[in-house]
């Protein structure tokens, strides 16, 4: 059996894994299309049940608001200094990109580094092809069943934040400033900080639980925009299309194939490479969209990305005389590090958490985005901490209870160093 990173991790590990198995059951799948906050009803029966629990925990002024943003105030430790606030943020929502009802966690203890073959679709996790996953033999490893995501991604952060929260009010002893909570909904699909309402948290700056391996701290992200192509053909009876027929899902399908195919896509890049990633085509006859997500570490790179996308589609619709073309980019969310540089020492007192736990802090890039990346670009400076899972957005995802409790407990020695500075 592996050792725990601390006895503090050991002593927070069940109540880790007891709130994680709970929160996955609920299904809080975000929808692409919103048309009000929270998407989906799912995320606010999880928003009310966490804000009920932090109420029990004895954060009296847990609340949710008509939006499905979840708040609370773990005051400052006896002598503490409560003017400094800072703030703990993970998201309720799953992704979008695989099924999220119907979660079945299982908890494979003692991992023996085999392959894991999981009940349902065949799906087998194999450490040949998983580093991370080989690199944890000894652990608890949590999965879903085969035929859902687990939810790691953000539920693991929302448990660990949860379980800091009520060990530092268990222990008043602690050192700790004023902490706010908060949980975000529809982060999945670009809106958790839409109308998280900075200036009433209050918080002088905060850390998203949302990251992957453990000992991450993350102070850089892509920036990212999201592109829709909507093509309009001439639709007629087939029979007699001759010289009339234009059809736009031919030509929706020709874009994407006029695109860059060894280059610029997510599964040729790597490192600080972007892409241009299409990820859904819909229509018919009629009418045809493509919708794309663009992703850099680069502005300038970035702005490339969008022009070659409109160049190329221009090119097709042109090339077909009858088709029109409307394309909408539009911002996602910015790369956090110029607005995190000026405040180096909400990165350094995370390092230190993670120093304190014995873990190495890993410092790269995120190749995506966190609530962080709008937050820290709204003025609440926000890096992003490890939670313990991988394969996120998968039916492959899974948790280490090892690196999740190390998480937690990262969360209590940040509050230390926050108190000591």
């Amino acid at each position: 059996m592996a050792h725990f990173t601390s006895t503090l991790a050991e002593s927070l590990a069940p109540d880790v894994l007891a709130r994680f198995d709970r929160y996955v059951r609920i299904d809080t799948q975000a929808a692409r299309d919103r048309t009000q906050s929270p998407s989906t009803p799912g995320q606010l029966e999880l928003a009310r049940l966490l804000a009920q629990e932090l109420a029990q925990i004895g954060l009296a002024d847990a609340a949710v608001d008509e939006n499905g943003y979840v708040t609370a105030t773990l005051a400052a430790s006896a002598g503490g200094d409560a003017a400094t606030v800072i703030g703990l943020i993970a998201h309720v929502d799953t992704s979008p990109d695989a099924p999220g009802a119907g979660v079945v966690p299982i908890v494979h203890r003692g991992y023996d580094g085999a392959p894991i073959t999981l009940p349902r679709n065949a799906i087998t996790l194999d450490p040949a092809s998983e580093p991370h996953l080989a690199s944890r033999a000894g652990h608890d490893i949590v999965t879903a069943s085969g035929d859902t995501l687990l939810g790691a991604d953000d539920k693991a952060g929302v448990a660990e934040i949860m379980a800091a929260v009520a060990h530092l009010q268990a222990h008043p002893e602690l050192p700790r400033p004023t902490i706010r909570i908060c949980f975000t909904p529809d982060e999945e699909v670009g809106e958790g900080a839409t109308l998280f309402d900075v200036e009433a948290f209050g918080a002088r700056c905060a850390y998203t639980m949302d990251g992957s391996s453990a000992g991450e701290i993350q102070d850089e992200t892509f920036s990212a925009l999201e592109a829709t192509i909507t093509i309009t053909g001439v639709d007629v009876h087939p029979g007699l299309a001759t010289g009339i027929l234009v059809n736009a899902a031919r030509v929706a399908a020709r874009i994407v194939a006029a695109l860059p195919q060894e280059r610029l896509t997510p599964e040729t890049t790597s490192g600080r490479e972007g892409f241009i990633h299409v990820y859904e085509m819909s229509g018919d006859t009629a009418r045809a969209r493509i919708r794309a997500i663009l992703r850099d570490f680069d502005d300038e790179l970035l702005a490339g990305h969008a022009e070659l996308l409109r160049a190329t589609a221009q090119a097709v619709a042109d090339a077909t005389p009858g088709a029109s073309l409307q394309i909408d980019v539009v911002e996602q969310y910015p790369n956090m590090r110029a607005h995190l540089a000026p405040f180096p020492e909400v990165v350094e007192h995370a390092i230190a958490a993670i120093r304190a736990e014995g873990l190495e802090p890993l410092r790269e890039p995120i190749r995506g985005g966190t609530d962080g990346s709008r937050l820290s670009a709204m003025g609440l400076p926000t890096p992003n901490i490890f939670t313990g899972g991988h394969a996120y957005h998968s039916a492959r995802e899974w948790a280490s209870l090892q690196d999740m409790a190390a998480a937690a407990a990262v969360i209590v020695h940040l509050a230390a160093a926050w108190a000591a500075a």
